[in-house]
């Protein structure tokens, strides 16, 4: 192998490395999981305050914590949407790579 050629097949082996481990849908998951909280918490907050009399000071805790959750989710969905496009950058670079080895060439696999 040329020296060019071992180090195209170091950069895939450590882009390989690197997009083994999504992180974008560990973000997503905890986008998914607070805003459904959050909108458990609204829900019972929404319920407190439609049945009480008074205002319930308990009500306004949960709505708080309610809009902080829908304000983590926010956050998370940022992030997760930043490192895809990061992930799908390297995922483009990667099939480069590969077609630049002739890693996924049929002909190049058949005997000469």
């Amino acid at each position: 192998m040329s020296a060019d050629t071992q180090e195209l097949r170091t950069q895939l082996d450590q882009l390989q490395e690197s997009l083994s481990v999504r992180q974008s849908t560990t973000h997503f998951a905890h986008t998914g999981v607070a805003t459904l909280a959050a909108l458990m918490f609204a829900g019972a907050a929404g319920k407190l305050f439609y049945d009480s009399l008074r205002t319930p000071l308990m009500a306004w805790g949960v709505t708080l914590l309610s809009l902080g959750l829908l304000g983590y989710a926010l956050r998370r969905y940022v992030v997760g949407r930043r490192v895809l496009a990061d992930e799908l950058t390297r995922f483009k670079t990667l099939l480069e790579l590969r077609s630049q080895l002739r890693l996924d060439d049929p002909a190049a696999l058949l005997p000469r």
